[in-house]
């Protein structure tokens, strides 16, 4: 596939290339970028890892925050992105320029206004996050940092998302891939070699942030995609009301992720660091099984966005269920891997702790048990939201992390001890799938009998 098109080239590709193949072209970068995503993510842990388990536990804790970034960068990403593809599938340039600026900016902002605040109270947010007395001291170390890079972590979601969905996923890999390498490359180097000890891995997350921040700004200006002006930053009332419409979908799902790690962590807090330990260890190593779905899914939407655009129902339907063969199978594979290795997978980062590994061992054992289930649960997702589904798309949202994970993790410890704690996400992960059973079904069944 070029790398570099015009408009009229994107539009054709999307609207009239074979579906298998166009799904694919798409979520190869997608797939790649995930996955280096999650690698550092589990390059942090480790490196970290080797300070001790207080430091471990302090990444666990710190960690929603960086939940809440990222679910406003997905927000604005998602919700100036889908809509775009939705204009430029209607040959709508002009609108799909205002609401990629829109989305920019107002990101932007938004992440200067978390680190001023962030930084302003960070004594009770660290506390608030579920810090214990052996871990705050690497909590707020770790966290003072993080803040200082919330505006560009934050608007290079935005880049990212609305690459991704004027099918421009080659560049949002570049610009994503590259700051996950180099992430991986500092962490050693400033962890051990310049002794900055958990600041240093904070140091190393923010300025490989900075440099995909900047490639993927780059990447706006190149070929047939849609660039970032502050002449075209105008807002008004329906112009928000479209972002909000896309996003909140998001937003519901990062951020009640972030509160039910917040949850989690409380919930854990009475078994001491080793358990936060554990279940962090067991949240990366989960969110790299579920990274593949995520990018081959993420290869899904513009190609869902541009047809639904166009009125092309039955391609979306084609591309929806063609992805979700796929899905299953990958799932699939990545279970079993996991219920065989899981003891191994935790010993790589706390091999020292036997506590860590024991804990870790029966909670990754468990989602494994579900993790299939998210083939539905996620592409459903990402098809509602995509098309401007919004409320279905923010029923679904809310319901793995929030609307059942949170009374999981409040109600089964008090009943299973720690066993409850590493019940709580296959229970949501149950109850989600129902839920998304007949929400996806009735949306598919609406688009067969409204093809033209």
């Amino acid at each position: 596939m070029k790398t570099i098109q015009t408009q009229e080239e994107k539009f054709r590709m999307m609207t009239e290339d074979p579906i298998p193949g166009l799904v694919g072209k798409l979520a190869i970068p997608t797939i790649i970028s995930m996955l280096i995503t999650s690698i550092y993510n589990m390059a942090d842990t480790f490196f970290v890892g080797q300070i001790g388990t207080s430091a471990t536990a302090a990444v666990g804790i710190v960690f929603p925050l960086m939940s809440i970034i990222q679910a406003l960068g997905f927000f604005f990403g998602h919700g100036s992105g889908n809509s775009m593809s939705r204009k430029l599938g209607e040959q709508d340039t002009q609108e799909a320029s205002f609401l990629a600026s829109a989305g920019f900016f107002l990101a932007l902002l938004t992440g200067l206004c978390i680190t001023c605040l962030g930084l302003i109270f960070i004594n009770p947010l660290a506390n608030l996050l579920g810090a214990t007395p052996t871990s705050i001291a690497y909590v707020k170390a770790y966290l003072r940092i993080i803040l200082l890079g919330a505006p560009w972590m934050t608007a290079s979601l935005v880049l990212n998302n609305q690459l991704r969905f004027q099918g421009s996923a080659f560049f949002a890999m570049i610009g994503i891939g590259t700051g996950g390498i180099l992430n991986m490359i500092l962490d050693p180097v400033l962890i051990f070699v310049f002794d900055l000890g958990i600041s240093g891995a904070a140091i190393a997350t923010i300025f490989s942030q900075f440099v995909s921040f900047c490639l993927l700004l780059m990447g706006t200006r190149r070929g047939g995609n849609i660039r970032i002006k502050l002449s075209c930053f105008r807002i008004s009332g329906e112009r928000l009301a479209t972002i909000a419409g896309g996003g909140l979908p998001s937003l519901f799902r990062q951020g009640l992720g972030s509160i039910s790690v917040i949850a989690l962590n409380l919930a854990a807090r009475p078994y001491m660091d080793a358990a936060i330990a554990a279940m962090s260890i067991v949240s990366r190593i989960s969110f790299f099984a579920a990274s593949a779905l995520i990018g081959f899914g993420q290869g899904f939407q513009p190609v869902c966005g541009f047809n639904y655009g166009a009125k092309k129902y039955e391609r979306v339907r084609e591309a929806f269920w063609f992805s979700m063969k796929i899905a299953v199978v990958i799932l699939s594979i990545l279970a079993v891997a996991g219920l065989v290795f899981a003891e191994p997978l935790i010993t790589v980062f706390r091999k020292d702790d036997a506590d860590v590994i024991r804990i870790g061992t029966l909670a990754l054992r468990l989602q494994c048990i579900t993790l299939p289930l998210q083939s539905w649960i996620i592409l459903n997702n990402m098809m509602l939201q995509t098309i401007g589904k919004t409320f279905k798309a923010s029923l679904l949202a809310m319901s793995r992390q929030g609307l059942f994970f949170i009374p999981a993790i409040l109600i089964l410890p008090l009943i299973f001890g720690l066993f409850g704690i590493q019940l709580s996400q296959p229970v949501a992960d149950v109850a989600s799938f129902i839920l998304a059973l007949p929400l996806g079904i009735e949306t598919l069944n609406e688009m067969k009998q409204t093809t033209p």
